[in-house]
């Protein structure tokens, strides 16, 4: 009995307490430094600066826009931005609310914002943010549009009436 009261407490003893070491809080400036990346985001778009607005993805990010469809690799998403950037349309949403996290490295950021859109009214942006060679590039962008519980039946109706028509 004593022998294994003893080889317990030595297990309990030789354990290790979590590893902590590479936790850290977020800096000041890396709460500043998100919070221009993604605000940058929005202004580049507005304006239309098609170098700029990209200049802050990361090379391997993906934008998922609001169709099921739209899982743009950042190549895609390029593609489809280049002509609307050129005709200066871009688009332009408002932050109405941004929350930002960091992982315990530092280096991973993940946010959720809601924004305000002529066109689409509120929608939520949420994603991801790495920093890469000092500066925080967007991994992963994903634009969503809101919709009332009240009425997410009646628009899932209509979407499935809708794709059902598009067979």
């Amino acid at each position: 009995m004593h022998t294994y009261l003893l080889m317990a407490i030595m297990f309990v003893g030789c354990q290790s307490a979590p590893d902590t070491t590479d936790a850290t809080d977020p800096t000041e400036a890396d709460i500043v430094a998100v919070n221009t990346a993604l605000d940058q985001v929005h202004e580049q778009a507005a304006r239309a600066d098609f170098d700029a607005y990209f200049a802050l993805y990361s090379d391997k990010a993906v934008f998922l826009g609001t169709d099921a469809t739209e899982r743009w690799p950042i190549a895609d998403f390029k593609a489809y931005a280049r002509p609307r950037f050129e005709d200066g349309g871009g688009w332009e949403y408002h932050v109405l609310e941004r929350h930002v996290d960091f992982a315990p490295d530092g280096n991973v950021a993940w946010f959720d914002e809601r924004l305000e859109n002529v066109n689409m009214g509120e929608t939520r942006g949420s994603g991801v943010l790495l920093r890469e060679n000092g500066a925080w590039k967007i991994a992963q962008y994903n634009l969503t549009v809101l919709v009332p519980n009240e009425l997410a039946r009646d628009i899932v109706q209509r979407i499935r009436e809708y794709q059902s028509s598009e067979l």
